[in-house]
């Protein structure tokens, strides 16, 4: 009896667009933060680029206002609604939410987080080896929800630079050296050998064209 072939998923990642605090503040699950114009345009464009592919069987976001509001018109795009999940969302920065980026790099903390994330813990929230284990755990539930399907991922930065650490085989340590701009897209090939990463922080490439070599 021949075995049944086990065909990849495809996930497409797809960080949020610019809010009115992008790169200013740590904003994290503070509720109320909207895209700002330019983040809709971003979205917008997202969902052009994903919708041109024809083959997106879902798409699912983190149940904060600005990833809902970024995959609206990917969801748009391809003929879909969007579906919640809560693995998706964003960090818990805990008392450091909605705290000023520039304050928060002069505490002696910041290097911790930049050189030696694994060690650290928001206080009062997430540590970044837990938000990484709740974020891979959310993808392998929709990785088996979609087999041999390609998906969409809309979730915040630091969860999706985690996701593909986690793929490329990084160290957690080293996540802060990935890239992960708003509205990219990341993608990444989940098999039965592994995962292989066909994009990282995509922001106007022709998806169509990202295969394994």
């Amino acid at each position: 009896m021949a075995k049944r072939e086990i065909k990849p998923t495809v996930v497409l990642f797809v960080r949020h667009g610019q809010t009115p605090t992008t790169g200013s503040t740590l904003p994290g699950r503070a509720p109320g933060l909207h895209l700002a114009d330019r983040g809709v345009e971003q979205a917008e464009a997202a969902g052009r680029r994903i919708g041109e592919l024809g083959t997106v069987a879902a798409v699912y976001a983190s149940p904060m206002e600005r990833t809902q509001e970024t995959a609206k018109p990917v969801a748009r795009a391809c003929g879909l609604r969007v579906r919640t999940h809560k693995g998706l969302i964003e960090a818990d920065f805990g008392d450091w939410t909605g705290k000023k980026l520039s304050a928060l790099r002069k505490k002696p903390e910041w290097q911790t987080v930049q050189r030696y994330p694994s060690g650290f813990r928001f206080p009062g929230g997430e540590s970044f080896p837990e938000m990484q284990t709740r974020m891979t755990g959310a993808v392998a539930d929709l990785v088996a929800r979609h087999p041999g399907e390609t998906i969409v991922a809309v979730s915040h930065a630091d969860t999706i630079k985690a996701a593909l650490a986690d793929a490329a085989g990084t160290p957690l340590d080293l996540f802060q050296r990935i890239v992960v701009s708003p509205c990219s897209i990341s993608v990444v090939m989940y098999g039965p050998s592994g995962p292989i990463v066909l994009s990282m922080n995509s922001t106007g490439d022709d998806l169509s064209r990202l295969v394994p070599s």
